[in-house]
């Protein structure tokens, strides 16, 4: 027997190869490590879904807030209402009683 040689283990199946190691090893690696790994991309996507509802979330809101100011731009009484309610002002000559009952 030379001494470069190796001899497998009887525990260890004949289709085991070096090569066939070092490919699972690869696979593994690119599926469990580094940023572009197959564990962190999805994360990524996960997060970037909950970023794409929260957008959708904020632009519904600002659509809203959108739609009040132009009410409140054009209709002279919902603007008065909001300031009378709101802010308690009131017109000149006009006594306003402020409760508590619901």
């Amino acid at each position: 027997m030379s001494p470069l040689t190796f001899k497998r283990p009887k525990w260890i199946p004949r289709w085991v190869t070096f090569t066939l190691l070092i490919f699972i090893g690869f696979v593994l690696v690119l599926i469990f490590v580094g940023d572009n790994s197959f564990v962190q991309s999805s994360k990524y996507r996960a997060q970037i879904n909950e970023l794409k509802s929260q957008i959708k979330n904020y632009e519904d809101s600002a659509s809203a807030y959108e739609a009040k100011i132009n009410e409140l731009n054009t209709d002279n009484e919902s603007l008065e209402r909001l300031v009378r309610e709101k802010y308690g002002m009131k017109r000149i000559n006009e006594e306003v009683y402020i409760t508590d009952i619901p």
